[in-house]
């Protein structure tokens, strides 16, 4: 006797409450194994392949390619003991130890336990359930059993009845924000599920609704000759040619952040220019030594790790509620990478403890995996203190935005030759602009040119550094 089993989508950590459908990996029919990836994600972290704890037979999708679901949402149905194709290889022995449930036990529970011989029980946070390759195989379409039943009706999302059906935080905030009753709203998701575009089409229809009581407006003044007036109550976006592009995915992500950072961190810049010319000349000579290529932001974190252990101010964090600056021990470096998907900051973990030679072979493993789309959240998480190295983009100079919780950043414009004045004489050197955008919560004005004043000594005359060694 076949058990349908309902697999919702996964918490993939980090604090993240939906995820987009890219890509179905299986259709209706197709057998599945323990812990086969099932459906490509895309959160606001990076790309992910959820896999599914039970085997069986998939009997429903939820959800097309393109579309957002909420944390808890189901993703798919999967009839457990439902017949395979006769090559499909027998389930191991050790997936079928699990007695079956008390007769005390619910419904819900029993179903699960009852059919723990299909399942790996594993679902963990982000990527993957943790059994045994052996268990994976390919997809077989296969013909659904007779013995299959039908998806069981779902409970009240959180399971109490009455309750208002809302998976996601997000929309209870955005509802929240706005003063709606989400009592009164009715959601187009399954089973009445209030969904983030039930709220914003709720708050939609209250921005057009204007009260019987609020007086007509006075009338507009007439046009200047040869000009057409613009239709009435005509907004910018209904003009031809508007586009709106939603915030989703990691350039929402990105804005939020950017937002947060603002609003909450009273943040100052100072900058700087340095003559780089040393500096250069000293990454030609390494790398013409042979062995591993040093790339110049790895040279720079090098001098910036140096630089926060003699000013620990900046790297911290600031704990409003128990009103305390915290000092962090590591130093857990990000670095701002432009994709194709939008702005990232991947972290190099331990950065004060590598090499120069460790650290480019990070950057370039971090940068790749970048592009491709394929870091995790744990890489793109947990920064100290970011690099952001702006002059690949040709300009000299610019304000970072901290990466919030962090205490600062350090931006690195293009170098260029200029004029400067070396050994009291003027030349033409390679010049580097460099900002710090710091919080001014952590450290005074003193603290933070210091801090740049020593990055731009070590620039200049790269020798400094050994005093640190």
């Amino acid at each position: 006797m076949a058990q349908v089993l309902e697999f919702k989508l996964p918490d993939l950590g980090e604090g993240l409450t939906e995820a987009e459908i890219v890509r179905w990996l299986v259709s209706v029919g197709d057998v599945v194994a323990i812990d086969q990836p099932v459906v490509e994600v895309e959160t606001a972290k990076a790309m992910v392949e959820v896999p599914c704890p039970y085997g069986g037979v998939v009997t429903a999708r939820f959800g097309e390619e393109g579309s957002e679901l909420p944390v808890g949402a189901p993703l798919l149905t999967v009839a457990v003991g439902a017949s395979e194709p006769a090559d499909s290889p027998p389930t191991t022995a050790s997936a079928r130890v699990a007695a079956p449930a008390p007769a005390s036990t619910p419904a819900p529970a029993a179903a699960a336990t009852s059919a723990s011989h299909e399942t790996s029980g594993n679902v963990l946070v982000g990527y993957g359930t943790g059994a045994p390759a052996a268990r994976r195989r390919r997809v077989r379409r296969a013909p659904l059993s007779a013995s299959a039943a039908p998806a069981p009706a779902r409970e009240p999302v959180n399971g109490a009845a009455g309750a208002v059906p809302v998976v996601s935080p997000l929309v209870r905030r955005l509802a929240r924000e706005h003063g709606l009753d989400l009592r009164e709203l009715t959601g187009s998701g399954r089973d009445g599920l209030i969904l983030r575009c039930d709220v914003e089409q709720a708050i939609s229809r209250g921005a057009t609704q204007a009260p019987s009581t609020v007086p007509a407006p006075a009338p507009a003044p007439s046009p200047a000759p040869g000009m057409s007036p613009a239709p009435v109550g005509a907004s910018a976006s209904a003009r031809p040619g508007v586009t709106r592009v939603p915030l989703r995915g990691v350039r929402g992500a990105v804005a939020d952040k950017l937002t947060r950072s603002r609003h909450d961190i009273p943040d100052a810049t100072c900058w700087v220019d340095a003559d780089a010319t040393e500096l250069m000349a000293a990454r030609t000579a390494m790398n013409a030594a042979g062995g591993a290529k040093i790339s110049l932001l790895a040279l720079m974190a090098r001098i910036c790790t140096a630089a926060l252990a003699r000013y620990p101010e900046l790297n911290s964090t600031v704990d409003m509620a128990a009103r305390e600056i915290v000092r962090l021990p590591e130093v857990h470096l990000g670095f701002a990478a432009q994709t194709d998907r939008g702005l990232v900051v991947p972290v190099v973990r331990d950065a004060h403890a590598r090499s120069a030679e460790s650290l480019s072979a990070e950057f370039a493993r971090l940068t790749e995996a970048g592009r491709a789309g394929t870091l995790t959240p744990g890489e793109l998480t947990g920064g100290t203190f970011t690099l952001n190295n702006y002059g690949v983009f040709g300009v000299d100079g610019s304000t970072p935005i901290i990466n919030h919780p962090e205490a600062a950043m350090l931006g690195i414009g293009r170098i260029v030759p200029k004029p400067w004045v070396h050994e009291g004489e003027l030349a033409v050197r390679q010049v580097v602009q460099l900002s710090l955008t710091f919080d001014h919560r952590v450290c005074d004005g003193g603290t933070a040119g210091g801090f740049l004043r020593y990055v731009a000594d070590c620039v200049e005359q790269p020798a400094v550094l050994l005093r640190t060694l």
